[in-house]
């Protein structure tokens, strides 16, 4: 009976498999702490704040949670151009798992 039942459900009809969709690759996380965490930053401060990350993929992954309603982005039109980050509303309600995720890791960190 459990074997049919697995046959039929589909992971990616679920909405974790949504979630973890909007999160996935290497620094959109990481990205969204330091949005959570300074609230507005500007693009060179993320690649600062992300040492390891090459330009094109700080770009698509900015541009991927736009995309996904996660951040806002703001362009001021100005020279030089000046734009700056920061989490949508729909990104907010993520901060919550967000923080219990980092609660979770300082805790077991070491052990």
């Amino acid at each position: 009976m459990f074997k049919d039942y697995i046959e039929k459900s589909n992971f990616e009809d679920t909405g974790f498999s949504y979630a973890l969709s909007l999160i996935s690759g290497k620094y959109k996380m990481v990205i969204l702490y330091c949005l959570m965490e300074f609230e507005i930053v500007r693009y060179n401060e993320l690649k600062r704040y992300i040492k390891s990350i090459s330009h094109k993929t700080l770009s698509t992954s900015l541009k991927e949670l736009e995309k996904d309603d996660l951040i806002i982005r703001k362009e001021y039109p100005q020279i030089p151009p000046k734009v700056e980050y920061s989490l949508s509303d729909k990104g907010q309600s993520l901060m919550k798992i967000l923080d219990q995720l980092c609660v979770w890791g300082e805790e077991h960190k070491g052990k």
